[in-house]
């Protein structure tokens, strides 16, 4: 069997992101980075996990501007792809009395033409685990069928799959999302819901029932996040337990979903407990409110635990 060299790859589109800072003539934007399978594997980076990311980028500034950023946060890049010719997607965030919203300028980008041709297969045979998230199968046809080839690959040579729902209706109708999302769901050892989108995808209520919904889908682990009231974590072995949420001054939420996810998995690599791992995972979420945008307030394993030792 092949090395396992990498800790987790995670596979998705990464989005330069531009978040509003205020108004001066008119509205100002901020640089800085997101695309949720790159936020995961920049947190999984921060927590010691030797992370890796299987994409594609334009041959533009902000394509550069990611491989910069992954370089930096010592996130493998050796399964990316740099299109000549393409461009890089993007995203801005504005602010308003109900939190933030998006705006997504992602259509054709270079990451969403990736084919089941352009597999990584060597980089999956390495990895421990391979993450992708409905995100990563929504951008295009073409995503849909690479992300199933990639767990199916990932399966074959003894990694672990995991997949976090991240259900968004701006890039597909629920009914298509909800069949190729539980599908995938089904191909996953770690299933990563958010409730709000895992209401709308199994049509359950009660956490309790989605994360059995999950279960009996064939996931090993569920770590369902409850917004303000933590996360729900179910392994099939006795009733699930609820982890209460950390307290901060929280700015913005932004990237707290992937900061949990790539500090679960991080945390869950080293000893294999989903209870402390969803404890962990909750504390580096809260962390990840503290500041504003998706990358900058990824904490670091030092600052994590430092946080929770202070509790």
């Amino acid at each position: 069997m092949t090395e396992k060299t990498i800790d987790i790859l995670s596979i998705g589109e990464p989005l330069m992101e531009l978040a509003e800072t205020g108004t001066a003539e008119g509205r100002l934007y901020a640089p800085g980075f997101g695309g949720d399978c790159s936020n995961v594997a920049i947190a999984a980076a921060r927590q010691g996990a030797r992370a890796a990311m299987a994409t594609a980028v334009g041959d533009d500034t902000f394509g550069q501007a990611f491989l910069d950023l992954w370089e930096k946060e010592g996130v493998d890049t050796s399964a990316v792809i740099r299109r000549a010719g393409e461009r890089t997607g993007v995203y801005f965030i504005s602010y308003g009395p109900d939190g933030h919203d998006f705006s997504y300028y992602r259509q054709g980008s270079a990451a969403s033409l990736v084919s089941v041709a352009e597999l990584p297969r060597e980089a999956i045979a390495r990895a421990r685990i391979v993450h992708a998230s409905g995100i990563s199968q929504a951008i295009s046809p073409s995503c849909t069928d690479a992300v199933f080839a990639a767990m199916r690959t990932a399966r074959e040579a003894g990694a672990l799959v995991s997949y976090d729902t991240n259900l968004r209706l701006r890039l597909w109708p629920l009914d298509r999302a909800r069949a190729i999302i539980q599908a995938a769901a089904g191909m996953a050892d770690i299933v990563l819901p958010g409730l709000d989108d895992a209401r709308q995808l199994t049509g359950l209520d009660r956490p309790e029932e989605i994360c059995a919904d999950y279960l009996r889908l064939g996931a090993r682990v569920v770590a369902l996040t409850l917004g303000k009231d933590g996360a729900m974590i179910a392994t099939g072995e006795g009733a699930p337990t609820v982890i209460p949420a950390r307290r901060v001054d929280a700015i913005d939420a932004t990237g707290a979903g992937d900061a949990f996810d790539g500090a679960f998995l991080a945390e869950y690599l080293r000893h294999g407990d989903a209870l402390r791992a969803g404890a962990y995972a909750n504390a580096a979420a809260a962390l990840s409110t503290t500041g504003i945008g998706a990358v900058a307030p990824l904490p670091t394993r030092e600052r994590v635990e430092a946080f929770l030792a202070d509790r």
